[in-house]
């Protein structure tokens, strides 16, 4: 067991600093509550970051998990924010395990060269919620093509995206084995040739307490070609896990960013800060929060690399990422409100930053699971207790 990071992630950590050096706090709080970071995402695609996760073969970095969480890591350890593209780096995880060939050599050197922009990930429902198998949007076959209806919601960057990867129901609940069963996923261009959005779909935002670009999504009979299909028809389920846990190792890593820049602007503050004739850190009621939260993130941090060389050994790693998630970020709320407990009033202004990162980092309780759902997972599948749900 090796402790030491790559050489290679310490070089990822000083350019993605570098990058993201050119995006302050000021850039960030501009975008306030719902404008998109357009120039942030364009220079991270320009510069092959959001293609670290494609294939060699297909024109990516080959990065590994591991190494990819370090880039979402150093962006919230710089103040930014990574929801706005870190879908980019796994919801093409399914198409690179089950697509065609064909599939792959057509979608996946255009989103490593980030001449295709972001994909949407088209899963949860308004009646569903965390229960997959009750989803509703249903792809029927209608001749050689597809046709879609139905309806998502809290689908983030809908209205950026060229590409969307949507579950859909393809056998009624009623006609399988398995609730899970008979649900297929599809991969479809949104935009048609002029830029606008393909006949029968509809994006709409919904505006939310951090800036999260989130969305809900309804087909009406939104026609997919044959290709549209991805892997097996029927077992759509089983294909989107190994995403999952991707996503849920990818926002632990974000999480821990986000702790890091809470403890590290924190202490710096706590540092400079004199009250009643001495910096206010030398106080045990400031400094144990922060060390606290210190402890926890970096304890969190080495959860989220044994998921992800789990992960990228191709072993199963539902428990570890899951733990992950949870440990990362109830750390990185612990973290933010000892950083806002520090600066006192001032952690309420927004130039500061701090109220700003604390509602990013608290989405992440909640999603993109809650974090009592991994609970309940965690009992049943570690420790063998009778299901719950």
């Amino acid at each position: 067991m090796n402790f030491d990071e790559p050489a290679d992630f310490e070089t990822i950590r000083t350019e993605i600093r570098r990058l993201c050096s050119r995006y302050p706090g000021e850039y960030w709080q501009g975008l306030e509550p719902d404008s998109y970071p357009t120039e942030f995402v364009t220079d991270l695609a320009e510069h092959g970051w959001l293609g670290t996760l494609i294939p060699e073969d297909y024109g990516g970095g080959g990065l590994s998990l591991a190494g990819a969480s370090v880039i979402l890591e150093e962006i919230s350890a710089s103040g930014g924010n990574p929801s706005a593209c870190h879908a980019q780096m796994y919801v093409m995880g399914t198409l690179v395990r089950h697509g065609s060939e064909d599939q792959k050599r057509r979608w996946l050197p255009e989103i490593a060269a980030g001449r295709t922009r972001l994909q949407a990930f088209g899963v949860t429902e308004p009646g569903a919620g965390s229960d997959t198998a009750a989803i509703s949007t249903t792809a029927t076959r209608d001749g050689d093509r597809w046709m879609l209806r139905g309806q998502k919601i809290w689908t983030s960057r809908a209205l950026h995206s060229d590409l969307m990867l949507v579950l859909a129901r393809t056998t009624p609940v009623a006609e399988v084995e398995r609730r899970l069963d008979g649900l297929s996923v599809f991969l479809f261009e949104m935009r048609d040739t002029g830029g606008d959005f393909v006949k029968g779909l509809t994006v709409r935002p919904i505006s939310t307490m951090m800036n999260h670009n989130t969305t809900e999504v309804f087909f009406d009979d939104v026609e997919l070609p044959p290709d549209a299909l991805v892997g097996t028809e029927g077992r759509g389920f089983s294909h989107i896990l190994d995403g999952m846990n991707a996503e849920r190792i990818l926002i632990a890593a974000e999480c821990i960013g986000d702790g890091r820049f809470f403890c590290e602007r924190a202490a710096a503050y706590a540092s400079e800060r004199v009250v009643f004739g001495r910096p206010i850190g030398q106080n045990q009621g400031v400094a144990f929060p922060l060390a606290r939260a210190h402890a926890a993130v970096e304890a969190a941090g080495l959860m989220r690399f044994k998921a992800a060389s789990l992960f990228d050994a191709g072993k199963p790693c539902g428990p570890e990422a899951n733990m992950a998630k949870l440990l990362a970020s109830e750390a990185s709320w612990a973290a933010g409100n000892a950083a806002l407990d520090t600066f006192g009033g001032f952690g309420f202004a927004t130039e500061y930053d701090i109220e700003r990162k604390l509602r990013e980092t608290r989405l992440y309780q909640v999603a993109p699971v809650s974090n009592n759902l991994i609970l309940a997972y965690l009992a049943r599948q570690s420790l063998g207790l009778p299901k719950s749900y």
